[in-house]
């Protein structure tokens, strides 16, 4: 907690490239989507992926997925220290290998700022590359006072339009991250958008929702 604290006090949660504060995000190159995936039944093998993507046409120009033995046990609250070496391990192979390819910024499959101690994978995993970074979950961490009840669902349902956002606002009055519902390829699924690294909360669902052909934006789908 003590080590979790101390990174936390390193992330920026605001746009800090000139490509964020252009409305069509000019100047952007290269997306990186990350994930780290478990065999079924087998909590130890995993699957680590970094893909990178041309933008705007969102065509894979580099490709790293890799099967690792997880050590570390899980802990709630703690994901990021199990799973982030892996992911770092890809963008510092990335950067040697390929540095023309490096993406200027990172969707995590997991959360930022959303998430107990506002120091969720996305988080994390920006902190240590210094990579902007953007966390988009697909299910509601309880957090806050935040619950997947039946007012929340309520809202989702009122998310009529492709891309309809609403914040999530946790009991302390702080917005924690957006929800967006997209009708993408037919799946009214919400997605739960928060900030990871030097990006504000408003380009990071902008930029999502520009990487998404389907549910899942392109880079993590990829």
């Amino acid at each position: 907690a003590r080590e979790q604290a101390q990174l936390r006090a390193g992330v920026v949660e605001e746009d800090t490239e000139e490509w964020q504060k252009d409305s069509r995000f000019t100047g952007l190159e290269r997306v990186g989507g990350v994930d780290l995936s478990y065999i079924k039944g087998d909590d130890t093998s995993a699957c680590a992926s970094l893909v990178v993507l041309s933008y705007p046409a969102l065509e894979v120009l580099y490709e790293d997925c890799r099967m690792v033995a997880v050590s570390a046990q899980y802990v709630a609250g703690f994901l990021a220290f199990r799973e982030v070496p892996f992911l770092v391990e890809a963008v510092r192979r990335l950067q040697q290998e390929e540095p023309k390819l490096t993406p200027q910024v990172l969707l995590v499959d997991g959360n930022g700022l959303l998430h107990p101690r506002g120091f969720g994978v996305a988080c994390h995993l920006g902190v240590l590359t210094d990579l902007p970074c953007i966390g988009v979950a697909k299910n509601l961490l309880q957090v806050d006072g935040l619950v997947r009840d039946e007012l929340h669902r309520e809202q989702i349902r009122s998310l009529q339009r492709e891309g309809d956002t609403f914040p999530l606002t946790g009991t302390s009055g702080r917005v924690l991250g957006m929800v967006s519902c997209g009708d993408y390829n037919n799946s009214s699924k919400p997605l739960y958008i928060s900030v990871g690294h030097r990006v504000c909360l408003e380009t990071a669902v902008r930029l999502v929702k520009s990487c998404c052909r389907y549910r899942i934006p392109e880079p993590i789908r990829q």
